[in-house]
């Protein structure tokens, strides 16, 4: 079966491609002072340059899905760093015009492929990058293990429990491995919360309280692409909450067992008073607060107008669109196998962009309040606040980084790329993390629809466990 077949077998409108200095794993050192308490400086990790690999042992690359995070992220950041241990040896989009801008974009020339399967079969490739849209992973995930590739791919791994068990099942028969690109874990400032709840500092951990907020910006976006619409992105509760379910799984060192959800679209979609195909096309764009000028931004002209022409993808598309069917508000209460519970929420449309976190434990409670995309502050640290009962509060700064999802998408690329990169974190996500994930999110959706408590041990074949199983994987 050709690519261009698969594709339309899933619907082509939903299969529109994702529009998608520190190193590697790096330790943190501590000074105390008085004034603010704890203040962490970055500190080497000791471990001398990688040394480039003979030509003959790179690893061999290919990519499908060229959108936003294909071109940037995988595309052009790879080349410019990584090309002494990989090569790309074939990259595959349904858009012929975008396969010449990633080109262009990019810097390199490698093979084009709209057929992905004979990509597989000529190039050969040892690794394969998945930026696909979300619900067609599971497809380009499996295929790729079965024709002889270990598989890194965007998050979410998948959208629903059966794309889940497929991938699973494709692994265990195959002997490769998907690695879920997980970013949020390795930025330092989520890296310190993770040495403080394993350090003792606040006892055990009893209950979390997680809420997200999304701005007007980057919130409406989402409504803007192709994630609008539950078959391809499987919800916000899936495509963006998996990173944030993927964190608490990281954090507490526990599987989820059971989540009870609610959601609503109030505020976008329908909701709107007016409407249009997308913002190019409207007459609205003096009175509407979320006119999108997308010709204002040289990239995304770049990638995504100048070539929808070849697939009719609209990046900026109306966010009162009547075809709008996820959610834009989200709560969730989700129970562990340790005991902890957890309140969760996700907001799409706050006036500012960031997150709540707080850890309460037996001996104390850890608070962070996170603002991102700041655009002036005189404080160049992040802070976390660490409460003990009976005792005086104290403060952990981490040094600010603006770039890269606070550092994480450099620090996780050299751990995929380079040769011996440790991982003292256990940072590296393999497909069973990518699932659970992406099951809490499922689960909650599933809650939602119910208003029922989902079991995620009912969903597929994993049980989950008091304590996270891990595994190294790529």
């Amino acid at each position: 079966m050709t690519m261009k077949n698969e594709y339309n077998k899933m619907s082509r409108r939903s299969f529109l491609t994702s529009s998608a200095a520190l190193t590697g794993t790096a330790l943190w050192g501590q000074i105390a002072r008085a004034d603010v308490g704890t203040v962490l400086l970055p500190d080497s990790r000791g471990i001398p340059p990688a040394k480039p690999v003979d030509p003959v042992k790179k690893k061999r690359l290919a990519m499908v899905g060229l959108g936003n995070r294909g071109a940037g992220t995988w595309g052009r950041d790879v080349a410019n760093k990584y090309l002494d241990y990989v090569e790309f040896v074939g990259i595959c989009d349904i858009n012929a015009g975008r396969m010449q801008t990633w080109q262009d974009y990019v810097g390199l020339t490698c093979p084009t492929y709209s057929d992905f399967e004979k990509m597989m079969q000529e190039t050969k490739p040892d690794m394969l990058i998945v930026c696909t849209v979300d619900a067609t992973h599971d497809y380009f995930i499996v295929r790729g293990m079965e024709l002889g590739a270990d598989v890194i791919t965007e998050k979410p791994m998948t959208t629903d429990e059966k794309k889940i068990q497929a991938i699973l099942d494709a692994e265990k028969r195959t002997g490769k491995v998907c690695r879920v690109t997980f970013n949020y874990r390795y930025s330092p400032h989520r890296v310190k919360i993770w040495e403080l709840l394993r350090s003792g500092e606040i006892g055990e951990v009893t209950s979390a309280d997680f809420h997200w907020y999304l701005d007007i910006e980057h919130g409406a976006d989402y409504f803007r692409r192709w994630h609008r619409k539950v078959e391809n992105s499987g919800s916000l509760l899936v495509h963006k909450a998996c990173h944030h379910f993927d964190l608490l799984n990281w954090w507490l060192d526990s599987d989820p067992e059971s989540v009870y959800a609610l959601g609503r679209l109030d505020h976008y979609g329908k909701n709107g008073s007016f409407r249009a195909e997308n913002c190019r096309s409207c007459f609205h764009t003096k009175e509407c607060p979320y006119y999108f000028d997308i010709m204002r931004d040289e990239f995304l002209k770049l990638i995504y107008v100048d070539n929808e022409k070849y697939d009719g993808y609209l990046r900026d598309g109306c966010v009162f669109k009547n075809d709008i069917d996820i959610f834009d508000k989200m709560v969730a209460t989700i129970k562990y196998c340790n005991g902890v519970q957890v309140a969760y929420s996700l907001t799409t449309y706050s006036p500012y962009e960031g997150y709540r976190i707080a850890f309460n434990g037996t001996k104390g409670r850890i608070d962070a309040w996170i603002q991102e995309k700041r655009r002036t502050s005189d404080a160049d640290y992040d802070e976390i606040v660490v409460f003990r009962n009976f005792e005086k509060r104290h403060y952990v700064q981490i040094p600010l980084i603006q770039t890269g999802h606070g550092g994480g998408d450099v620090l996780m690329q050299d751990q995929i790329f380079l040769p011996d990169v440790p991982d003292p974190y256990r940072q590296c996500a393999g497909s069973r993390d990518g699932a659970l994930s992406c099951l809490v999110g499922i689960a909650a959706r599933n809650s939602i629809a119910s208003g029922k408590p989902e079991y995620i041990g009912s969903l597929t074949s994993i049980r989950p466990q008091k304590e996270k199983q891990y595994k190294r994987v790529l």
